[in-house]
């Protein structure tokens, strides 16, 4: 199929060129307070999604927005210090932001940040998890060092031919997997800790 023949049935489906430009990625900086920033990529690093993806949710609904717009106190906002940072978000995310900017007269980088505060609650339930996670870690090494013990034993009594040793060897090596498997979890949930 030649190029003229793709433009052609894009043109017959339901979406329209206008749509696809809107999901195009461009590049857009934006004056925030270091916590925002921070809160973005822990979020991101922490669902594993692109920063990208996770900020063209928070913003591409221009109703959303103007209902957050609504709720600020723009006097007590932006005197913290901001840095500014440069993102890639969709082109219907940027057309959101500065419309909904221009119409409720707030500034867009405010806009951003206060979109970007939701994620408050996510990355106290998500601490909240991680700590739980890093108490039955240390509650599973304890129980792989018993199972250790045990094994040990059976080797001694048994021999390394059994099949009951093999069977609890074979558990005490998922327990280590499980555990490295654990601690990686854990390690990428660690930046939450010093946010």
């Amino acid at each position: 199929m030649d190029g003229n023949s793709k433009l052609s049935l894009l043109k017959q489906s339901s979406i329209s060129l206008d749509d696809l430009r809107m999901k195009q990625s461009v590049r857009t900086t934006f004056k925030l307070p270091e916590e925002a920033i921070n809160l973005l990529s822990i979020i991101a690093g922490q669902l594993g999604i692109k920063q990208k993806t996770l900020l063209d949710q928070l913003t591409e609904d221009s109703g959303l927005l103007i209902k957050l717009a609504k709720e600020v106190d723009q006097k007590n906002r932006g005197n913290e210090t901001r840095q500014a940072k440069t993102f890639v978000i969709s082109r219907n995310s940027l057309q959101s932001i500065n419309d909904v900017a221009k119409e409720q007269n707030i500034s867009r980088d405010i806009l951003v940040e206060v979109s970007i505060n939701q994620l408050l609650p996510i990355i106290e339930k998500e601490l909240e998890r991680h700590i739980k996670r890093k108490q039955i870690l240390e509650d599973m090494k304890k129980f792989s060092r018993h199972e250790e013990v045990l094994r040990d034993q059976a080797r001694e009594v048994l021999g390394e031919d059994d099949d009951l040793f093999k069977m609890i060897d074979s558990h005490v090596q998922r327990t280590k997997d499980n555990i490295t498997t654990a601690s990686m979890l854990i390690k990428k949930g660690m930046p939450m800790e010093e946010w």
